[in-house]
């Protein structure tokens, strides 16, 4: 953890502005043609789920997760986590990762995906899918198409595409 006086809180729209900067100078413009963006987008983000950290009024860190559908049943899409590259290796992902698990687990969700690095993910529990299991939209390297099971199992009860929340409508 940091010793920062960090202040992990729901996002809110006051947020907007200050993380979509922050997004912009981490992934920049190509941010928007990446598999994962695309299923977000048009979905709002989960509000409970997605969390941003504060070092005084200073925005440091956010975390989004957004409802997608895996194989036909609802799931969690992981993502963006950023933190501001000043503040790097101070545990502020580490602390959004898991306030958000946290949030997913207690609220009954059953499984969270994320495209990322298992090096650094799998200290949450995040492990690779078995190649074909689940079919992301555009390309991706599957060695980084992640997930983490809330319920033992669940994984093996979801086959096929995984596709935005709007295809529920």
């Amino acid at each position: 953890m940091t010793s920062l006086p960090l202040t992990i809180r729901h996002e809110l729209p006051v947020d907007a502005a200050a993380i979509e900067r922050l997004h912009e100078r981490a992934f920049g413009p190509g941010r928007f043609a990446r598999t994962a963006f695309r299923l977000r987008e048009g979905v709002p983000p989960d509000p409970a789920l997605s969390f941003a950290a504060h070092v005084g009024t200073f925005l440091v860190g956010s975390i989004k997760v957004t409802p997608v559908l895996a194989g036909g049943h609802r799931a969690l899409m992981l993502g963006p986590l950023t933190v501001d590259p000043a503040f790097d290796g101070r545990g502020i992902g580490s602390a959004l990762m898991n306030r958000s698990i946290e949030a997913a687990r207690d609220a009954g969700h059953d499984l969270i995906m994320l495209v990322g690095d298992e090096p650094y993910y799998a200290r949450f529990g995040f492990r690779m899918l078995p190649p074909g299991q689940l079919v992301l939209p555009g390309p991706a390297d599957p060695a980084r198409f992640l997930a983490l099971e809330l319920v033992e199992g669940v994984l093996q009860q979801r086959r096929g595409a995984v596709t935005s929340a709007r295809a529920a409508g």
